[in-house]
């Protein structure tokens, strides 16, 4: 049940998490801490943790982006929520490092009230950073082209969500800068990331690559041969 390739799938989220928020939280609380900066950061630790972790687990580090492949039938029930029971985990403990070692107490999470242009912010952002990470699954980039492809894509979306918001596009990093908003950077980056990989793979995907899925779909639909022979041998009995 716990095999070694179980294990790597779950620590492989649970470590890319962690890093990510780790590295934005030193980066936005530090003297550069401009969207620039911390755009650049989390695109060069993203394309990175694909390239160390990407063959492991697919390198999602993000709720929104296992929800948005889930719903696009891209990950099964089960797995999706055990990444995202990692990240969010790898999120909070990212923030207990960051203020052991900056020795700063552990704040309320700060709920915020609704605002309806960092929502709007937050979609933008995770829509452009999503149709990145739609681009390397449905044209199977391979790790180094989709390396670059979704850190560009995560960068280009912070510059766009900073002008409004706190550009977090990730709620397991947003639990970690104790910023868990729900209707705005929970909400925010799931409901643009399944809009980008839907979008995505209703218009601009391979054919043959949304042909391949439908055989997959209708193969495990079917009992298998060996359940069909031992039913037929049974109904000739």
């Amino acid at each position: 049940m716990f095999s070694r390739k179980k294990i790597a799938m779950v620590a492989a989220e649970f470590l890319g998490t962690a890093i990510l928020t780790a590295v934005v939280l030193a980066v936005s609380r530090s003297n550069i801490g401009i969207p620039y900066f911390i755009a650049l950061a989390a695109g060069l630790t993203i394309a990175a943790g694909t390239l160390v972790f990407g063959l492991a687990s697919g390198a999602h580090f993000n709720p929104a982006i296992t929800l948005a492949l889930w719903s696009a039938r891209r990950v099964k029930t089960f797995p999706a929520l055990v990444y995202v029971g990692a990240q969010l985990f790898g999120g909070i403990s990212a923030y207990l490092l960051y203020s052991y070692l900056m020795k700063t107490s552990w704040p309320n999470v700060d709920a915020g009230e609704f605002d309806g242009r960092v929502l709007a912010a937050e979609v933008a952002g995770a829509f452009i950073f999503a149709l990145g990470w739609a681009a390397a699954v449905y044209n199977r980039l391979e790790v180094g082209k989709a390396a670059f492809v979704v850190g560009a894509s995560l960068a280009l979306g912070i510059f766009v969500a900073s002008t409004a918001s706190g550009a977090f596009l990730n709620p397991a990093v947003a639990l970690g800068a104790r910023s868990w908003q729900w209707g705005t950077y929970v909400l925010g980056p799931i409901l643009g990331a399944v809009i980008a990989v839907n979008l995505y793979a209703l218009l601009f995907a391979p054919v043959k690559e949304l042909l391949a899925d439908e055989d997959a779909e209708l193969a495990e639909s079917k009992p298998a041969p060996a359940k069909v022979a031992a039913k037929s041998t049974k109904k000739k009995r």
